[in-house]
């Protein structure tokens, strides 16, 4: 038979130039409890790299950027969501970098809500909105309320029917008073109204890159 005299030696080279030692046969917890007994570092390692996440310099991270052409008054067109095609009145811009629409609602149906503006196309239209106070709104007053409601297993299997969306009746008065306040400065403008109302729809012969907004 062999010799293992070669291998032995071997490793006590290997020992004597890296100076790891391996702490027995029976794999890694006993390796790590011993470690921790004699107070060295583990000489296990995992086989994996383990994902560490990454450190960022950055005390606070900056809302993104906001394009020039979104400027208080500016109609814009959705051009996502459940409003898609719709026109509305930017408000302003919230910290979150989103900005703060409405149609307003009287006039298309779009309540007071914040949009991303990758999925808007500002337009050269203005609407004078100097004496619209939307001061108090902000990213907080879209926050969600957690339900007080428990549901058990038996309620939601069920199928019952999606249940309403409950609007405050604190939404309902800002909601009426910042449309107020935007239908004199439609009014004073002719076709204005009409222009709000109406959708933006692509025809087949009709060419985006070319159109100006």
């Amino acid at each position: 038979m062999p010799s293992d005299q070669p291998h032995q030696q071997y490793i006590q080279k290997f020992i004597k130039m890296t100076g790891v030692r391996v702490l027995g046969n029976t794999g890694p917890k006993k390796a790590v409890k011993a470690a921790a007994s004699s107070g060295k570092s583990a000489r296990y390692y995992p086989a994996d790299d383990v994902a560490q996440p990454k450190h960022s310099r950055a005390k606070k991270h900056n809302a993104p950027k906001i394009r020039g052409s979104f400027t208080p008054g500016t109609v814009c067109i959705l051009l996502s969501g459940r409003f898609r095609g719709k026109r509305v009145v930017c408000l302003k811009a919230l910290e979150s970098g989103l900005l703060l629409v409405t149609g307003p609602y009287k006039i298309n149906g779009v309540p007071l809500r914040r949009v991303n503006q990758a999925y808007v196309i500002g337009t050269s239209t203005k609407v004078d909105v100097s004496k619209v106070d939307v001061s108090k709104i902000d990213d907080a007053y879209f926050a969600r309320v957690a339900s007080d409601s428990t549901e058990g297993e038996e309620e939601f299997f069920a199928n019952d029917e999606a249940k309403p969306a409950v609007v405050s009746d604190q939404r309902k008065a800002d909601q009426k008073k910042v449309d107020a306040a935007i239908l004199k400065a439609v009014d004073a403008t002719p076709l204005m109204k009409n222009y709000l109302g109406s959708k933006f729809s692509l025809k087949k012969h009709d060419r985006p890159h070319k159109m100006v907004f």
